[in-house]
């Protein structure tokens, strides 16, 4: 019987790994003992080639910086463009040297406004309200003067402003003419033909003059608000015109609020007539007519109304 025996497959790959270990060593003792091939110094050709240098480039600097762990390559710093920037500079300069010099110089300054049209109201009056005396002409707006003219004095109708070079302020107005004298109260007040009170100005002739007993009732305002709320209606103005021609000489109109127009007849009593402008002339034919009836029968009444003429009355006692 024989004592050699066939080895495991374990041992056989062992023994195998062995061997190709072995192997390795070998070859890697030959790599490093095998010696260096000569080396032949060259001379660096630069390959980049020139760049042209390229007019107005903007110039470049490159700054070394100490960042740690930074990966920082280069920027430029920009040079300043003289251009537009420069324009707007200048023209903004200029701008405000000329308005500084236009509202200061005293040549651009009004000394005051020119008043055409006007025969009620004073130079010093329109003065007082407009205040432009000393203000450069570029600061004053047309518009704005007209709407202080009209709200601070009703006699005025209509203004108009007109402002130019060097200084000058020219103002025209058309005035309301006054057509009544309205006392009331211990004091009197001017009305125009479309019913507006102002401020009178001394004593004017050929006014109608009223003596009002009791106040007028309150008018609406228009759509303007520069038109001031009439005093009166103008109803009312055209029966006072209707009334006036047939007045007593010497004899002054009274205002009733309850009875109208009328007055104090010369013969011993009181007569009204409303305050319509329609049918003076009738009105009138029926007052005459109840006149010459009472008389003829010895009746002297104290009040005689023919507000409506169909239905005129009369009383013996106010």
């Amino acid at each position: 019987m024989s004592d050699k025996r066939e080895p495991t497959r374990s041992e056989m790959v062992r023994l195998r790994r062995e061997k190709e270990h072995a192997r390795h060593m070998r070859r890697a003792v030959r790599e490093a003992t095998r010696p260096m091939p000569p080396v032949t110094a060259r001379a660096r050709q630069n390959t980049t080639p020139k760049r042209k240098p390229v007019k107005n480039a903007r110039r470049r600097f490159q700054i070394a910086l100490h960042l740690p762990r930074a990966n920082v390559r280069a920027f430029s710093l920009p040079r300043p463009r003289l251009g537009w920037r420069l324009f707007s500079f200048v023209l903004s300069a200029l701008l405000g040297a000329a308005l500084y010099f236009a509202l200061n110089r005293p040549e651009l300054r009004v000394t005051g406004a020119q008043l055409n049209g006007n025969q009620i109201l004073t130079q010093a009056e329109v003065d007082a309200a407009l205040d432009v005396a000393g203000q450069p002409v570029f600061a004053l707006i047309p518009s704005e003067l007209e709407t202080r003219l009209r709200l601070n004095y009703p006699v005025l109708a209509s203004v108009k402003v007109d402002v130019s070079l060097p200084n000058l302020v020219s103002v025209k107005v058309v005035e309301r003419q006054p057509v009544i004298r309205w006392e009331q109260g211990g004091g009197y007040t001017w009305i125009s033909e479309d019913g507006v009170a102002f401020k009178p100005r001394g004593e004017m002739s050929g006014l109608i003059s009223v003596l009002a007993l009791s106040a007028p009732p309150v008018e609406g305002g228009g759509s303007d608000p520069l038109t001031p709320t009439p005093f009166i209606s103008t109803e009312m103005v055209q029966a006072l015109l209707g009334l006036v021609g047939h007045v007593p000489q010497g004899t002054q109109i009274l205002y009733d609020g309850n009875l109208g127009f009328g007055w104090n007849d010369p013969r011993g009593w009181r007569v009204y007539f409303g305050t319509s402008a329609r049918d003076i002339q009738l009105k009138m034919r029926v007052y005459e007519s109840m006149v010459s009836s009472l008389t003829q029968r010895g009746i002297r009444p104290a009040l005689i109304n023919v507000t409506y003429p169909t239905a005129p009355y009369y009383r013996l006692t106010q």
